[in-house]
């Protein structure tokens, strides 16, 4: 079996970097078409109209807005818009579902792909993959952009300005921690198998995607909390980059090259309730990875190491946390069978995983949630940082 490793050819990171942006992207085209999230557009699209007609007048430069959510449909939109602009470089300017509807659509039209990162919220930056919803907010599939028919093209270019991140919300910096908790857990499963990463790649886990999911979650456990300080105050620190790399780089590679498991199948799964949508992935991904120590029946010490990480970063360690505290068992059991179901990222695991298993493992993490705040309680440190409910 072959092991394979996917990246961006490039990535670029720093403070203050839309000022460059188009000594950047110079390279990659003649006709620039920003897909920019509706949220950011009054805002940043004038700063790059300006940048732009200072380092690259003669580009054709075409905008549109993002509509919020990343459904087959809108990608459809994107991709006609962009071809009837004749663009030969599609660009991505705001949030991870911006940043997967502009991969589908660059791949539907064969063109260059560039992502300019306004959250490390997710690794999606860097991924080849996209998570496509249903119109209802529900998960809908994995799309994986395809180089001329052949999978795995991921983004030519990825740029991150640090300075922009640190300005978004703090709970979108959370949650990509929470993405990135997932990160080295699931590739150590698919280490145990030796079997494969990505489910569409089917290749080997490589030395390079194992060691880099590593340095993921040592990444983010050294400066998760001084980075949320930071983002909190609005300003760029040591601390913050080093986990704007991780959330967005390192957990890329990792999952891409190292593999995916239970964390992600289970965040998957809970879209099936619709108080759930209220989360934002990484948050989901957080409470996932708990379930997934819990049937690996990991030591006590590292499931409290990250129950309390999720905690001080204000990641959910409860159902409550997640805005069903009150869900049924019956519930909860559907979503165990869609965890477990086929073609899931739970096949990676190095032992067979079932419904029931599932379930148990829910409710275990659930209980060990609610005991941890029990014992703050306790000891009168129950203040959460960064409440973002």
């Amino acid at each position: 079996m072959s092991r394979i490793i996917g990246s961006p050819l490039r990535y670029i990171q720093g403070n203050n970097q839309i000022e460059n942006i188009g000594n950047d992207i110079k390279d990659w085209g003649t006709s620039f078409f920003f897909l920019v999230d509706k949220v950011l557009y009054d805002r940043y699209v004038p700063i790059i109209k300006k940048t732009l007609a200072k380092q690259l007048s003669k580009a054709k430069v075409t905008f549109e807005r993002f509509a919020g959510e990343c459904t087959m449909k809108e990608c459809k939109r994107i991709a006609s818009s962009c071809q009837k602009a004749k663009a030969d470089c599609l660009i991505t300017f705001g949030g991870g579902k911006g940043c997967d509807t502009g991969k589908v659509a660059a791949a539907l039209n064969n063109i260059h792909l560039i992502v300019f990162a306004t959250a490390a919220s997710t690794d999606a930056p860097c991924s080849h993959s996209s998570i496509i919803y249903k119109e209802n907010g529900e998960f809908d599939q994995y799309f994986y952009s395809p180089i001329k028919g052949h999978g795995g093209k991921s983004p030519d270019v990825v740029i991150v300005d640090c300075n922009i991140i640190a300005q978004a919300p703090a709970r979108l910096l959370a949650c990509g921690l929470g993405d990135a908790l997932s990160t080295y857990f699931e590739a150590r499963s698919c280490h145990q198998t030796e079997e494969r990463n990505i489910t569409e790649w089917k290749g080997q886990q490589s030395l390079t995607g194992y060691a880099l999911a590593k340095l993921c979650y040592e990444a983010i456990i050294a400066d998760g909390e001084k980075a949320m300080v930071a983002c909190d105050l609005k300003v760029s620190t040591k601390a913050l980059e080093n986990v704007v790399e991780a959330n967005t780089y390192l957990s890329t590679i990792g999952f891409e090259s190292g593999g995916l498991g239970a964390a992600h199948s289970i965040q998957d799964a809970l879209g099936i309730i619709p108080a759930v949508h209220k989360n934002y992935h990484g948050e989901k991904v957080a409470f996932g990875t708990i379930c997934h120590l819990v049937l690996e029946n990991a030591s006590f010490d590292e499931i409290k190491k990250v129950i309390k990480f999720c905690y001080n970063v204000g990641l959910p360690i409860t159902l409550e946390d997640l805005f069903i505290g009150d869900v049924s068992d019956a519930d909860l059991k559907k979503v165990a069978a869609k965890a477990t179901g086929p073609g899931v990222p739970m096949g990676n695991m190095p032992f067979k995983v079932h419904a029931n298993d599932v379930f148990a493992a829910i409710k275990v993490a659930d209980r060990l949630g609610k005991q941890y705040k029990e014992k703050r309680s306790i000891k009168k440190s129950v203040v959460i940082p960064y409440n973002h409910r």
